[in-house]
């Protein structure tokens, strides 16, 4: 099918799906859920064979960490679904309500932003959970996975869209594609298609948003920082940098440059280096770093580097303000955390550090939407309108004005036979 008839369908989908109801979109994800639970034998088998062709063509590590699809992996998806039930309705929430005049009242509710096209690493779990957010929020989605999980993406799209035809959603909601030309084509399908996400590079980011009329929400590079000022207790520092390096390596949220302050340096970089290489990550740092542990040494380029790797890169900075230079200099806007025992000086780095996730004395992995208690997300965004951080639920809907009157016209008011009242009010839309 060309990718103008599955545009098409898309748009046709989202249009029929902005129509249902809490009640059955909720079925919808039930379905997914059982559907999932009762194919998970065949959906491994399919991931198998991504894997083992990933390791033929010798796919980084981290990367085929990434693709695996077990079967903790698709429990721990199945339970994002029943959490993403639990939540409201994000349909229909009124956000405003006005008296304009009596008899004349104006209400701004939220729906959805309609066919949306993702484009997105090898995850496969980033399948269900952008197909399932997408509807919740009463969108048709558009998906394109990483060409590694090519067999996993197939039987996904099949498994999720088969089980949510008996359930009232419309089918052609979801789609799967599977090549550059695919996506190519979406991005000239601005008459369908109300909004990309892009999950990968800078470059990559910048690509679509210079190839394509259709709006971008941007999810690049995921350069995080942790700045450990100088009164941080040294236990709580290795504890909150070690989860925030190796916990999971090869995601946009994993920290790649640690900034440390000169007071702290001798006492907190010892004790550091010892349970880093217990987990196996190779330090970069520069002169000031090396002279208190021996590592490699640092070079710009790694200021700019998102390592998705066991590589942490390390910077001696004399104070706070110097920390909140170099991450506003050679951050991505992605999650930045400082660890401090002084409210203040939380206070100045949470104001001050343009990122779109700014933690105190925490590990940088909780910047997810599911974590977030978002259900999931859709990615990350590092741009400043519409949606910033991680892209759950809110960052899907858009919202409409409904005026309902009672046979005013405006003309009564532009002679000043009527007049308006402007009353905010405490009703939800009835409609």
């Amino acid at each position: 099918m060309q990718m103008h008839e599955r545009g098409k369908i898309a748009r046709a989908a989202g249009i029929q799906l902005a129509a249902t109801d809490s009640q059955t979109r909720n079925a919808g994800l039930l379905a997914i859920a059982k559907a999932l639970e009762e194919n998970t034998a065949a959906i491994i088998a399919a991931n198998q064979e991504d894997m083992k062709r990933s390791q033929e063509e010798n796919l980084a590590a981290p990367l085929l960490k990434r693709l695996t699809f077990d079967a903790g992996k698709i429990s721990d998806v199945i339970q994002g679904i029943h959490s993403l039930i639990e939540l409201a309705d994000p349909l229909g929430s009124t956000k405003l309500s006005t008296q304009l005049d009596e008899g004349l009242d104006l209400y701004k509710v939220t729906c959805p932003i309609g066919v949306i096209g993702v484009i997105f690493e090898s995850r496969p779990d980033a399948f269900v959970q952008i197909s399932t957010l997408c509807l919740k929020s009463g969108n048709a989605v558009l998906l394109k996975g990483g060409r590694e999980a090519l067999e996993t993406n197939r039987i996904l799209a099949r498994v999720i869209g088969e089980a949510t035809k008996t359930t009232g959603i419309p089918d052609g909601w979801v789609q799967n594609l599977e090549t550059r030309d695919d996506v190519t084509a979406m991005m000239a399908l601005n008459d369908y298609i109300d909004l990309i996400i892009p999950r990968g590079s800078n470059s990559f980011v910048q690509y679509i948003m210079a190839n394509s009329n259709i709006p971008v929400m941007g999810h690049a590079d995921g350069i995080c920082h942790l700045y450990a000022h100088e009164d941080a207790d040294i236990k709580q520092a290795v504890d909150i940098i070690v989860d925030s390096k190796t916990q999971y390596v090869a995601v946009c949220n994993a920290l790649e440059t640690l900034l440390v302050n000169e007071k702290i340096a001798p006492a907190l970089l010892p004790p550091l280096k010892a349970a880093l290489e217990n987990k196996g990550v190779r330090l970069k740092g520069d002169a000031a770093t090396r002279t208190i542990i021996d590592v490699e040494a640092a070079t710009e380029q790694d200021w700019k580097t998102e390592y998705l790797d066991y590589i942490l890169s390390i910077r001696i900075v004399p104070a706070l303000d110097a920390a909140v230079a170099h991450i506003n200099t050679y951050g991505s806007g992605h999650t930045d955390v400082i660890l401090t025992t002084n409210e203040a000086a939380a206070k100045t780095f949470m104001t001050l550090v343009d990122s779109a996730c700014v933690f105190w004395n925490c590990s940088t992995r909780f910047s997810d939407g599911f974590r977030f208690g978002f259900g999931a997300e859709v990615g990350v965004s590092t741009a400043k309108l519409h949606a910033r951080g991680p892209v759950g639920l809110d960052g899907l809907l858009s919202y409409k004005y409904k005026l309902l009157g009672h046979g005013q016209c405006v003309a009564d008011y532009a002679s000043g036979k009527s007049h308006f009242t402007h009353l905010s009010q405490d009703t939800n839309c009835p409609v």
